[in-house]
């Protein structure tokens, strides 16, 4: 695919309203609409943005974590659902491709969750849908285990566009499928910065470490939203739940790993325009799935299928 001319790029950082997916839907559609009426082409959006992060799994369990667990799933996400369908139409009606994080509802048993990332094209239909291979430690009470479906990297009339949720970046492989692929814009959907645990453990740093690496080694621009969340934005019934906040530090990161734009604070949108020609030449200096790879020695599959090296290949 030839690359178009510069494409603008947005980043929403944003706190949804916790436990209400109609409310958060209405306010994604506004920043929808402020994006695209700021030119954006892409508006990305952090890890289940819709309807929020799950602040209770780091809670002791007692009744009030199960309350909470109960109502996170009452207001999980149908992929058909009239949330999405909203979606859609901000998107067509902003004139931008949107990238967003949903607490997705298993639409057959209706008692699982997934950290999905949905895709929708300015046209107001769905792209597709990434699922969260493996969450991460407590969310892992809360989400079930994703596939490898989603691993794609679309096509749009701009370039190739992917995504991945949080520690995904952390594992090489699910990074590496979307790089074969040929990504040129890259989503990496956080939840948010969370306070040091120790000096000599930044652990919010890593989300702006891995975005930035994911952004080298696929020679892509990488849209970094990360989640808002405040004690002021959880209901009070729950803040006894609320263990630490989450304070953003969304960016925009280049095909050469630099940032761009941000790190964020507060709520706000962050905007950048991504210069193609840069992509090439990133590219050109590092393919780690053509020229700077070794496809006699591995081979990588998806599923059952190899993925790389391909046919045509």
């Amino acid at each position: 695919m030839s690359l178009s001319s510069t494409v603008k790029l947005a980043v929403v950082q944003a706190a949804p309203i916790f436990f209400d997916r109609k409310a958060s839907t209405e306010k994604a559609c506004q920043l929808i609409a402020e994006a695209g009426q700021n030119g954006a082409q892409i508006t990305a959006f952090g890890e289940t943005w819709l309807p929020g992060y799950p602040f209770f799994i780091e809670a002791p369990l007692s009744d009030l974590w199960w309350d909470a667990s109960a109502l996170y799933l009452d207001q999980a996400v149908r992929l058909d659902g009239p949330e999405i369908a909203d979606l859609c139409m901000a998107a067509r009606k902003a004139g931008t491709d949107v990238v967003i994080g949903i607490a997705e509802l298993d639409p057959q048993t209706e008692g699982s969750i997934y950290a999905s990332l949905v895709f929708i094209g300015r046209e107001g239909t769905v792209l597709g849908r990434h699922r969260k291979i493996k969450p991460t430690h407590h969310e892992r009470s809360v989400w079930a285990d994703g596939d490898a479906r989603g691993l794609v990297a679309h096509e749009r009339s701009y370039g190739r566009l992917s995504g991945l949720n949080c520690w995904e970046h952390n594992v090489l492989l699910p990074g590496f499928s979307l790089i074969a692929q040929g990504t040129q814009f890259h989503v990496a959907a956080w939840p948010g910065r969370e306070p040091e645990t120790a000096p000599s453990e930044p652990v919010w740093s890593r989300q702006l470490l891995l975005s930035r690496a994911f952004a080298s080694q696929a020679a892509a621009y990488v849209l970094a939203p990360a989640g808002l969340r405040l004690n002021a934005h959880v209901p009070e019934r729950f803040q006894p739940l609320n263990m630490f906040e989450h304070t953003g530090q969304s960016a925009i990161i280049d095909p050469r790993g630099e940032v761009i734009a941000g790190p964020a604070e507060g709520e706000t949108v962050l905007y950048a325009d991504a210069d193609p020609e840069l992509i090439r030449k990133c590219k050109a200096a590092c393919d780690p799935a053509g020229h700077y790879a070794r496809p006699d020695l591995f081979e990588v599959r998806l599923e059952g299928q190899t993925i790389w090296p391909g046919p045509t290949r």
